[in-house]
């Protein structure tokens, strides 16, 4: 089969265009379109062997529920065998748009479009192309996502046609869609009535309408016997074809524990992926970093999250280790999204912490132009079996000056540069409860201990490495020679801090 992809704009919408679709929908045949949650494989409704090609086409389970798109409030009465009194209300307040409602099923719509089950889901959709859609169609169009089943939902066209292109006969292209994450569904055969999958319209925002609004809390393993009663319920759903894995715990935890789980695979070959916020993006320095949008700005992370789990499978990757956002508002939403992505693979920030005795390592020196500086650019390049973040500060800077010039003519020697480093005050500030300070002689370390009053975690270089005599000092107005001789001394102790670092962690 030849898929023909048009495209289709709902500002100017090109009725030869969607007549031709809506013959399609009439006729038995599968047609992709944009809503402004995501695409949808559209088919009738009404047709069981249509609601078949659907589960072909997808590769969806046949016990997994479609939702009926409709254009009209009207059209309810004819799909439902009774309209609850609350429904009125929601369809005023959030039709059209991204909501879909449960009902029990009149005989005129077949289980092959309700997955066996006596309820059947409805919700209208505000894209104008889906509205027009539906009523060229006939009226009442099943429309689950238009992507192979179990993978990353379509947001563009282009993702429908990876999955779908030689599958069914028509994909109209309305560019991007809006939201990005499906509709929130509610069962209106309860009382109260229950959120079986979160999505834009939040409990809040249901409750503002029509009062207490429950949420099912059950989560069906792939192996239940029990039928869903909504789309997505059953299955791991969204996924990417890398292994996914929720890192969950405070922003900063989070980061750090994910920037230790990726360095750790990188060390071992394999091709590992990061799912970043706009906040901690270049916190990382290992692995394929994806921003998927701001914390700040939750409804970014949901219109981006399907294109980047599908830009993963692009990019081969093998395993994925994403952040975790707040399970509150549409937050719930991208995280069960997630979590379903991930087949519920979690993992605790603060456990994986534990396994890391220190996640920063600061050397202190007193101008912080010399051996401050060449000692952390001199560890970033060894054989850590750990990430730290490794940086240098001095005691006595008064403005940000370049490094003393003989140590980077010795640093370069050695393949090495500070030529883009500039001297930085210490600042008591950036010290953390994980932080290793190493000063460079002792003085440094008993002024940190009067002035600043840090005590923890606190050694000279020297002391920490089993060398207390020694100390790393400057050789100021000394000739080119002796720098080397001073980087020959920091670099042997680097190498035994090395190997005190690597053995301190191991399991």
């Amino acid at each position: 089969m030849k898929t023909k992809i048009e495209k289709i704009d709902q500002n100017k919408i090109n009725e030869t265009i969607l007549n031709e679709a809506g013959e399609i929908l009439k006729e038995g045949g599968l047609v992709a379109f944009p809503t402004e949650t995501v695409y949808g494989l559209g088919a009738n409704a009404l047709d069981p062997k249509a609601s078949e090609k659907t589960y072909a086409a997808k590769g969806r389970p046949s016990d997994n529920p479609l939702i009926v798109h409709i254009a009209e409030y009207g059209a309810l009465e004819k799909i439902v065998k009774e309209i609850p009194p609350k429904t009125e209300t929601l369809a005023n307040a959030f039709w059209p748009g991204p909501l879909t409602m449960i009902f029990e099923k009149s005989e005129i719509v077949p289980y092959e479009t309700t997955g066996g089950l006596e309820t059947v889901a409805v919700r209208m959709p505000s894209n104008l192309i889906a509205m027009e859609l539906i009523r060229a169609g006939g009226g009442y169009i099943s429309a689950p996502s238009a992507n192979t089943s179990g993978r990353p939902s379509p947001t563009k066209a282009e993702h429908v046609a990876d999955d779908l292109n030689g599958k069914i006969e028509m994909i109209l292209d309305g560019g991007s869609v809006e939201i990005g994450l499906e509709s929130t569904i509610v069962d209106m055969t309860v009382e109260p009535p229950m959120i079986l999958r979160p999505g834009a319209i939040t409990k809040e925002m249901l409750e503002q309408e029509i009062g207490e609004v429950d949420v099912d809390r059950t989560i069906l393993s792939a192996d239940s016997h029990q039928a869903p009663k909504a789309p997505g319920m059953k299955y791991r759903h969204y996924a990417p074809k890398a292994d996914l894995i929720i890192v969950e715990g405070e922003p900063e935890e989070e980061t750090k524990a994910i920037r230790q789980l990726v360095y750790e695979q990188v060390r071992k070959g394999e091709k590992t992926g990061v799912i970043a916020t706009t906040e901690s993006a270049e916190a990382y320095h290992y692995g394929l970093v994806k921003v998927i949008g701001s914390r700040n700005n939750e409804k970014s992370i949901a219109r981006n999250l399907y294109a980047v789990l599908r830009e993963f499978d692009e990019e081969e990757i093998s395993l994925i280790y994403s952040e975790s956002v707040a399970a509150e508002g549409i937050g719930s939403a991208i995280m069960n999204r997630l979590e379903k992505a991930a087949g519920h693979k979690r993992l605790s920030a603060k456990e994986i912490l534990k396994q890391q005795t220190f996640h920063q390592i600061l050397f202190v020196s007193g101008e912080d132009v010399c051996c401050g500086p060449m000692a952390a650019e001199i560890l970033r390049h060894q054989d850590l079996e750990r990430e730290y973040d490794i940086c240098s500060r001095g005691l006595v800077v008064l403005f940000p000056e370049p490094v003393n010039q003989k140590a980077e003519a010795v640093m370069v020697a050695h393949k090495h540069s500070m030529a883009e480093y500039k001297a930085q005050l210490f600042d008591p500030e950036e010290v953390e409860e994980d932080t290793l300070i190493l000063t460079m002689d002792e003085s440094q370390k008993k002024k940190l201990q009067s002035v600043h009053g840090i005590w923890q975690n606190l050694y000279t270089l020297g002391e920490f490495i089993g060398r207390e005599e020694e100390s790393y000092d400057q050789p100021v107005g000394q000739p080119l020679v002796e720098y080397g001789k001073c980087y020959d001394k920091i670099f042997e102790a680097i190498q035994k801090l090395t190997v005190k670092l690597n053995e301190m962690d191991k399991n």
